[in-house]
């Protein structure tokens, strides 16, 4: 028997105002998509924005539904849009940003379970790092190099061809 540990650095800006100008862009429309957020339940709205390799910007925000199953995350829009718009572009970075209009949007938050699938995904099938913005209407951002690093003993297709 042995222990193994996981653990990654990633940067915590205190602010939108310290990123470079390219990443608070990409952040500020991150902000400015969570309006276009389906969310009369939760009334938690999301947005993302990828910056693809050829300088194209694709959105996607949070779509829910009476039936909840069938609600889906701006990080599986935001992918999907991608993939059937732009299906051999590289997506470089994505900023994801929310709306809680119950409370405060003031701290990062982490994408779901199954869109750390996703961005893990699409980060394979890509063979390039995806870049992660994390970050409420104010306060601190995260910028985390990969999305793999948000997967930890993840499954994928090197489970399926053993």
């Amino acid at each position: 028997m042995h222990e193994a540990q996981y653990s990654f650095t990633f940067k915590v800006y205190d602010a939108i105002d310290e990123l470079n100008n390219e990443d608070a862009m990409l952040l500020k429309k991150a902000r400015e998509i969570t309006n276009n957020a389906y969310a009369p339940y939760s009334h938690f709205c999301v947005g993302a924005v990828a910056k693809l390799k050829s300088g194209a910007f694709v959105c996607g925000a949070n779509q829910e539904n009476e039936s909840f199953p069938a609600g889906i995350c701006a990080e599986r829009v935001l992918i999907s849009s991608v993939s059937s718009q732009y299906p051999k572009e590289t997506i470089e970075a994505v900023a994801i940003s929310y709306d809680n209009t119950n409370g405060m949007s003031d701290k990062p938050v982490s994408p779901c379970g199954i869109c750390r699938q996703t961005l893990l995904e699409y980060e394979e099938r890509q063979q390039q790092p995806i870049r992660l913005l994390l970050g409420g209407m104010e306060g601190e951002v995260y910028v985390i190099p990969k999305a793999s690093l948000l997967m930890p003993l993840s499954f994928g297709g090197k489970n399926l061809t053993r």
